[in-house]
């Protein structure tokens, strides 16, 4: 008789944990989620960009719309100083407008890697020429914690034909949830040179998303971004001249 229970212990067992490694998800499957998640197919909205250094500190008000992965239009709303200033990436091209000399300026892909308005995002950061999904091969690794809290670790290298600017992204995404805690920027020589961290959970466009998002640079400690979401509207049809030119250079 207890053979027997044994052996049943046993079977019940075995199909616990083959059932548990089923449900597994994979690491592609978990930054697919994650880019759902916070961008899905469309969105567009408000935010406040706060700049921090040791000496400064600035905000920047913008509005933006991105048809997920092609295109990409930033306008800064205020100060006044800034205001009108635009962002336009169509595809692997992008293109500033600077309103106090009316000129458009385009962004060569070697300048996707440069500050963004002072800022501690990048082009690239911004207005995302690349694709995390597609671009890069995603492998999960071992459980980690952040701050107490479980997180699946996933490891998010190039493939070899893709044109990205960074050599590997760590990912760190909660596991009750699966929304992301925080993301980690490594160099092609493996040197991680900044973090973004995602906080202030809540309610935001008919689903909870990380509503503040710091970037933080390691060589500088004491400098950070702060990105907070004000408005945001996910998966409705932008109209097509959002992402021209002529609209880059219209200021109203």
């Amino acid at each position: 008789m207890w053979v027997r229970n044994s052996s049943c212990i046993l079977w019940v067992c075995m199909l616990v944990a083959g059932s548990a490694q089923a449900a597994a998800p994979t690491g592609q499957e978990l930054v697919a989620h994650v880019e759902r998640l916070l961008w899905g197919k469309t969105n567009q909205g408000t935010a406040e960009m706060t700049v921090v250094t040791p000496r400064w500190e600035r905000k920047i008000e913008l509005r933006f719309w991105m048809e997920r992965p092609e295109r990409t239009f930033i306008r800064i709303l205020a100060p006044p100083k800034e205001a009108g200033i635009g962002s336009l990436r169509i595809k692997a091209e992008m293109w500033n407008y600077l309103p106090a000399v009316e000129r458009v300026i385009k962004i060569p892909p070697s300048m996707m890697l440069q500050p963004w308005m002072g800022s501690d995002m990048t082009n690239d950061d911004l207005v995302k020429e690349s694709s995390a999904v597609e671009d890069y091969t995603h492998i999960l690794g071992a459980n980690d914690e952040i701050d107490g809290v479980k997180v699946y670790s996933v490891e998010s290298t190039p493939k070899p034909e893709a044109a990205v600017v960074w050599g590997k992204i760590v990912y760190k995404i909660r596991i009750s949830d699966r929304i992301p805690l925080r993301q980690e920027y490594y160099d092609e020589r493996g040197e991680l040179i900044k973090v973004m961290s995602f906080l202030d959970v809540r309610e935001l466009g008919g689903r909870n998303i990380p509503t503040r998002w710091q970037m933080q640079p390691v060589q500088k400690p004491q400098n950070r971004t702060v990105f907070v979401l004000k408005q945001m509207a996910f998966d409705a049809p932008l109209p097509a001249d959002v992402f021209t030119l002529r609209n880059l250079q219209q200021t109203r």
